[in-house]
C-alpha cells in the first residue's frame, strides 16, 4: 500500500515504474525462499483466472467512467479504426507467428492471437486518460483508453473460437453456428445492452436528485458496486460482461457528465484497482522467479518482441491510414499497445474450458511478452508522451 500510495512520485525522474518495481520485488521475494508457495498461474490456473478476471472488470469501470468525450462515430473514429482493423489483424499475425513460427496448432495459435490481441486496460494506465474533467484527454491517450475498454470483450468471441477448435468444433456445422449466434452475436448483444440498462438505472439513482440521488452520499464504493452488478448480471443473461461493465461506465458518465461524483467514484476504483494489479505483479514476479520462462527459446523469444514491436505497430498503423490525425499520433497510438492481466486471463480462461494440451509453453511465451511489455512500454511511454505533449505546445 506504501508503494502504491508514494513509488509513483519517488519514481518520477527515473527510468523506472511502479509495475517494473512489483516484479523486481517478486522475482526477489520469491526467489530468497520466504514464502512457502509457488505463485506459478500453471499450477493455481482457476485462482489466476478469477483474480486477474477482477482486475480487469474493475480497470474497465474506471476506464468507463473518466472519458469525458461524448460517445460518437466522428469523435471515436480511433477507437473504432483500432477495434475494426488493427485488433484483427493482430490476431491473424500473432496466429501465424504461432503456427509457422512456433509450430503451434491451430486451436493454440488461435488462442495466443486472441489473448495477445487486447491493449491491457490495466498495466496502460500511465498511457490513458486522466482523471473525470481533468482535461488530459489529447487523442492518443483517448484512443487507446477507449480501445482497451472495449477490445477485451470483442477479443472473447476469438478465445471461445480457440477453444471450439481444440475440442475439434470446427469441423462441425453446429459448432460454427453456436459461435456465430451465441458466442458472437448474443453475447456482444446481451453484454452491450445490459451495460447501457444497468448504467441508466445507476445512473438515475445516482443523480436522480441532490436529495434522493446517491451522489449525495460522496462514496466512492458506488462504482465498485456498479462493476460488481453490471458484469453478474450480463453473465447471468451469458452475455459478455467485460463489455456490460466498460458500457455501465460509460452510461454512468452521460448522466450530469459535470457532476464532481464521477471523480470520487473513479479515484475509489483507481485506488482498487492498484492495489489488485501491484499484487499481481508482485505474483507475476514470483512465477518468473520459479521457471515461468524456463521453457522459452531463443526463437520463442524473438517471436514475442515481434509481437510486441513489430505486429501490433504494423496493424496500428495500417488502422489509422486515412485518420485525420497527425503521423505521430498515429505511430504513438500503434506503438503503446501494452499487453498484461487481460491476456493472462484469456489464456486461463481458454486453458481451463478447452482441451489445448500441454501449454507450458504457452505460458512461457505469454510471460515473456507481459515482462517485455512492461519494460519497453513502461520506460518510454511518459517520456514519448511528453515530446508529443511538447510538440503540441509548439505548434
Amino acid at each position: 500500500m506504501l508503494m502504491v500510495s508514494w513509488a509513483p512520485v519517488g519514481l518520477r525522474k527515473t527510468p523506472l515504474t511502479l509495475a517494473i518495481v512489483c516484479v523486481l520485488l517478486g522475482v526477489a521475494v520469491f526467489s530468497l525462499g520466504w514464502l512457502g508457495f509457488d505463485p506459478d498461474p500453471r499450477t493455481w490456473d482457476t485462482i489466476t483466472e478469477r483474480l486477474t478476471e477482477v482486475v480487469v472488470i474493475i480497470s474497465l469501470m474506471g476506464a468507463g467512467l473518466k472519458l469525458d468525450r461524448k460517445v460518437g462515430w466522428r469523435s471515436w473514429n480511433s477507437t473504432w479504426r483500432l477495434l475494426a482493423i488493427a485488433m484483427p489483424l493482430t490476431i491473424l499475425g500473432v496466429m501465424a507467428l504461432g503456427l509457422y513460427g512456433l509450430g503451434f496448432s491451430l486451436a493454440m495459435a488461435l488462442l495466443l492471437g486472441a489473448s495477445l490481441a487486447p491493449t491491457d486496460p490495466v498495466l496502460a494506465a500511465d498511457v490513458q486518460v486522466g482523471p473525470p474533467k481533468s482535461g488530459d484527454e489529447d487523442e492518443v491517450r483517448f484512443g487507446l483508453t477507449s480501445e482497451a475498454g472495449l477490445n477485451d470483450s470483442l477479443a472473447f468471441p476469438f478465445v471461445h473460437l480457440a477453444i471450439l477448435a481444440s475440442v475439434g468444433g470446427l469441423a462441425t456445422s453446429a459448432g460454427w453456428m453456436d459461435w456465430v449466434t451465441v458466442k458472437v452475436f448474443w453475447k456482444l448483444l446481451a453484454g452491450a445492452g445490459i451495460g447501457w440498462l444497468v448504467g441508466k438505472g445507476l445512473g438515475w439513482l445516482i443523480f436522480a436528485s441532490e436529495k434522493a440521488g446517491l451522489s449525495r452520499l460522496g462514496d466512492g464504493l458506488v462504482a465498485l458496486a456498479a462493476t460488481f452488478i453490471a458484469y453478474a448480471v450480463a453473465e447471468v443473461a451469458h452475455g459478455y460482461g467485460f463489455l456490460a461493465v466498460f458500457v455501465c461506465g460509460v452510461t454512468i458518465r452521460a448522466w450530469e457528465r459535470d457532476n464532481d461524483f464521477h471523480k470520487e467514484m473513479h479515484h475509489f476504483a483507481d485506488q482498487f484497482e492498484r492495489l489488485l494489479i501491484m499484487l499481481l505483479l508482485v505474483l507475476f514476479g514470483g512465477a518468473l522467479a520459479n521457471g515461468l520462462l524456463s521453457s522459452l527459446t531463443w526463437t520463442d523469444a524473438a517471436i514475442g518482441l515481434a509481437i510486441l514491436l513489430i505486429v501490433r505497430p504494423v496493424a496500428g498503423v495500417i488502422a489509422m491510414i486515412g485518420s485525420p490525425h497527425p503521423f505521430r499520433d498515429r505511430l504513438l497510438m500503434a506503438f503503446l499497445g501494452i499487453r498484461g492481466i487481460g491476456s493472462v486471463y484469456y489464456v486461463a480462461y481458454g486453458i481451463n474450458h478447452g482441451e489445448f494440451g500441454s501449454s507450458e509453453r504457452l505460458w512461457a511465451i505469454l510471460g515473456f511478452v507481459i515482462l517485455a511489455s512492461i519494460v519497453i512500454h513502461g520506460v518510454t511511454a511518459n517520456p514519448l508522451l511528453e515530446r508529443l505533449r511538447r510538440w503540441r505546445s509548439v505548434d
